[in-house]
């Protein structure tokens, strides 16, 4: 006797476009089976009746049924043939009402407080190359060819345990070989098991913040200061006091409402004002620490490109057995998509925040790593910071040149050191820095205007303007059009009206 399924599949089958038969067949089956033509638990046709009705060969028709078994639209029964399952379209219907009732709910609702309030104060540019962008290096003169011998040769053979996860806070040879760069070249004191490797400084903060802060627990950071922090803090649930900076760095209170649990500092370079911070303030903030029973956290960014005198030793090594935790990255003086950083760590804190660095975020780059420890030991990190640092401090005298001759001296930023990879631009209390900035980006210009750095209501006026990363021969034509809007944009008070 006929199947009535058989009409079915075959009506579907005749309208069901494609040339590959088997797949033809399998559409068929399957949107009669969801439209509800072929019901649950009814018989399906035998393999030799579809065959022949649709002038298929068997083999296919075979095919299609062992794929829609497997897929849970039939199932066969001993000795009683082929049945569609009875659960296909119960369970169809009941995610078809489930989502018709329950609507994802919109993005933003969704997210924590903490999530929204990490929005509402995002700071990250979304360029990030472009002429006077703060705080990045010239790309361009890393030695890449250099590099990558170095790590062709190890990963043309990698050690098996360059290729599985990191539980160790990174590769012991470029612990070591840091080790002995910052004991030389930043008088920091320290071990190689003292030394972490993260992503970067925000991995670093975050692994500091999360470990050692609970929820409600203060901290210190400077005014103005580095976005990155106090949105590493917001996310931590971490309430912050931003402190002002003076000519000699962070003033801190000697009899704060609150002690810190965290003091975050950058004494050598202060960002972004680039004031130094004096020997007696960083005496009389290491005893703060310690009576506060504090952690310091000294983020060392840019330190190695420093233009005039000696350098500025870390905080970190001023004392024995300080309380401070340093922080380093290889994207200022590498390139910043390396995506590796440093944490050297107090003896007390160092197998803790390992493990948990481990467990938060699994640690790998290995190979990555491994050439960079060579790079240092062969002498080529060294060999090009001292090429950088003169190629900087002649773009920096340039873009100087460039504001007296243009603007003014009186535009050149209040404690500018000589030093770093960018500097700031003063304007007027009046002048509307972001309004410039928003101008200038426009133009391809990626200035930042400096009173999006402060927290507090009182805030200066002005720009930072990258040297590091702009060609010499860009360096005077990009001015004069940043200059041209600096002196024809408006000030606030006219801007409002």
């Amino acid at each position: 006797m006929r199947s009535l399924a058989v009409d079915v599949i075959k009506q579907a089958f005749l309208q069901t476009p494609g040339e590959k038969l088997h797949k033809k067949l399998y559409v068929a089956i399957c949107s009669s089976i969801l439209e509800g033509n072929l019901r649950p638990a009814a018989r399906m046709p035998p393999t030799r009746d579809l065959a022949n009705e649709l002038a298929l060969s068997r083999n296919t028709v075979l095919r299609v049924y062992e794929q829609l078994q497997a897929e849970g639209y039939i199932s066969t029964r001993t000795s009683s043939g082929t049945f569609v399952t009875e659960s296909v379209l119960d369970n169809l219907n009941t995610q078809v009402a489930r989502s018709a009732q329950t609507p994802l709910p919109d993005g933003l609702t969704s997210l924590s407080e903490r999530g929204l309030a990490l929005l509402e104060n995002a700071s990250a540019s979304p360029a990030q190359w472009g002429d006077f962008i703060p705080g990045v290096p010239d790309v361009n003169s890393f030695p890449h060819r250099t590099f990558k011998k170095i790590y062709d040769l190890i990963a043309r053979r990698p050690d098996p345990k360059y290729l599985t996860y990191d539980a160790a806070g990174g590769l012991e040879v470029l612990k070591s070989a840091l080790s002995d760069y910052l004991r030389t070249a930043r008088g920091v004191k320290c071990s190689t098991d003292q030394i972490l490797i993260t992503e970067g400084i925000h991995q670093a903060l975050d692994l500091v913040t999360r470990t050692i802060c609970n929820p409600g627990d203060h901290a210190w950071i400077e005014e103005p200061g580095y976005w990155g922090i106090k949105n590493i803090l917001r996310m931590n649930a971490v309430t912050f006091s931003a402190l002002d900076v003076d000519d000699q760095g962070l003033v801190p209170k000697t009899s704060p409402d609150e002690r810190p649990k965290l003091i975050f500092v950058t004494p050598s370079h202060q960002y972004p004002l680039g004031s130094v911070m004096s020997l007696p303030r960083r005496q009389l903030l290491l005893s703060l620490a310690r009576e506060f029973n504090s952690w310091i956290v000294e983020d060392d960014y840019d330190s190695e490109f420093r233009f005039s005198g000696q350098p500025i030793p870390s905080l970190q090594g001023l004392e024995e057995e300080s309380p401070v935790i340093y922080i380093g990255t290889f994207s200022k003086t590498l390139y910043p998509a390396l995506r590796l950083g440093y944490v050297v760590l107090p003896k007390p804190l160092s197998a803790p925040l390992k493990k948990v660095h481990n467990e938060l975020y699994r640690g790998g780059h290995q190979v990555v790593q491994a050439a960079l420890a060579e790079f240092i030991k062969e002498g080529y990190y060294a060999a090009h910071i001292r090429k950088m640092r003169q190629l900087y401090s002649k773009r920096r005298n340039q873009l100087v040149e460039l504001i007296k001759q243009h603007l003014g001296e009186e535009y050149l930023g209040y404690y500018s050191s000589n030093a770093g990879l960018h500097l700031i631009i003063q304007l007027p209390a009046q002048a509307d820095d972001v309004g410039i900035a928003k101008e200038a980006n426009a133009a391809g210009i990626l200035v930042r205007p400096l009173s999006r750095y402060y927290f507090n209501a009182q805030k200066s006026k002005g720009l930072l303007v990258g040297f590091a990363s702009i060609k010499d021969s860009d360096m005077e034509p990009s001015f004069i059009r940043l200059a041209g809007i600096i002196k024809y944009t408006p000030p606030l008070t006219q801007a409002a009206t």
